[in-house]
């Protein structure tokens, strides 16, 4: 079994305070604009797609960057 595909299809969540979460990845990545940032529930697959596009970066990649401003 391949977990590195599992890894990649499972649900991924946003945790905590994302307004403040989503203001530092705009410091960290001036690129990113409030519409690539806006966040609404249930639509987490909407947000990395456009980040993804933004950054120019794999889903893992900012799958990766966006947990490390979230709360354990």
């Amino acid at each position: 079994m391949d977990t590195n595909q599992n890894k990649s299809n499972e649900a991924f969540t946003i945790k905590g305070d994302w307004a403040g979460q989503s203001k530092l990845l705009q410091e960290k990545y001036p690129q990113l604009t409030p519409t690539d940032l806006k966040f609404e529930n249930g639509k987490e697959e909407d947000l990395l797609t456009r980040v993804e596009n933004r950054l120019n970066k794999k889903r893992e990649e900012v799958i990766n960057i966006i947990k490390k401003g979230q709360p354990a």
